[in-house]
């Protein structure tokens, strides 16, 4: 078994010719610092959730998974099998609310990135169709990921499969959008990573939907014209940025208190959404 990639959250692992092994890890982020307190069961959670929506989601693009089951014992439940794949340099995301970076491009320019939008909104409206905010893709270290327009992406992967990314970003964002408020809950935004194979097919990778890459509301929480309650990541954020001694590079540790809110919050937008209690 050998480690290919560290990341901030999940170990990347091969140990056959074109596959990967993808551990999720309870570490957790904010503003690109890794902070040294783990959230319980974190990495499980993000991996179950995951998997349950690239099932969800399978028939409008396929996913790079092989097996949940074909991986170390002591790893099960947090690992992914994985095919290998050439991977797009470009974060793709779908937003179909106002909040976070978007809330404040927006308040100060009325768009978001090149994507101009209706005067009058307020924090936490929903927006008239969701909108492809791409941004940039940087490894961990080398800076921090920046918004793109689309006539960047274009020029970063060429026509065919900018369009390609947008549109398939997009329908994957109506599709979970709609699953989720079926259960009551608001899909915000939400993060996609994408890979290519030899053949050039497109397939979803990394993680799908869960607390870490999007923003969930409850539906009887949503109360535009403010901060939302947040059931996803936002919650560390938001401790982070209250603390005086903040500068987004320098972690500190957690307080247990915001530790059990993550986790709890965590645990229920995976029930909520799937359906299914967590053990």
């Amino acid at each position: 078994m050998q480690l290919l990639h560290r990341g901030k959250v999940r170990d990347v692992y091969t140990d056959r010719p074109g596959e990967l092994i993808l551990l999720a890890s309870d570490r957790v982020s904010v503003f690109d610092a890794v902070l040294p307190t783990p959230i319980p069961d974190k990495g499980r959670i993000l991996t179950a959730l995951s998997l349950w929506w690239f099932e969800q989601l399978a028939d409008i693009v396929d996913n790079h998974v092989i097996s949940a089951d074909d991986v170390p014992e002591e790893w099960k439940g947090r690992a992914i099998r994985c095919r290998q794949l050439d991977m797009v340099a470009v974060e793709c995301i779908a937003r179909g609310y106002l909040a976070g970076s978007g809330w404040a491009s927006y308040a100060e320019t009325g768009a978001i990135g090149d994507v101009v939008l209706p005067p009058g909104l307020v924090e936490g409206d929903r927006l008239p169709e969701a909108v492809f905010t791409p941004t940039s893709k940087v490894p961990p270290g080398e800076g921090h990921d920046a918004p793109m327009t689309f006539a960047e992406v274009v020029e970063l992967v060429g026509a065919d499969l900018a369009h390609r990314l947008r549109d398939t970003t997009l329908a994957l964002y109506r599709r979970a959008e709609e699953i989720c408020a079926e259960r009551g809950m608001l899909l915000v935004d939400t993060k996609f990573e994408f890979g290519l194979t030899p053949s050039g097919e497109l397939v979803l990778a990394d993680e799908a939907v869960t607390p870490d890459s999007s923003r969930f509301w409850r539906v009887e929480d949503w109360r535009p014209g403010g901060p939302q309650v947040a059931y996803d990541k936002q919650l560390v954020r938001d401790w982070a940025k209250s603390q005086s001694d903040w500068d987004e590079t320098a972690p500190g540790d957690v307080p247990a208190e915001i530790v059990e809110a993550a986790r709890s919050r965590y645990v229920a937008t995976y029930e909520r959404i799937t359906g299914e209690p967590w053990s």
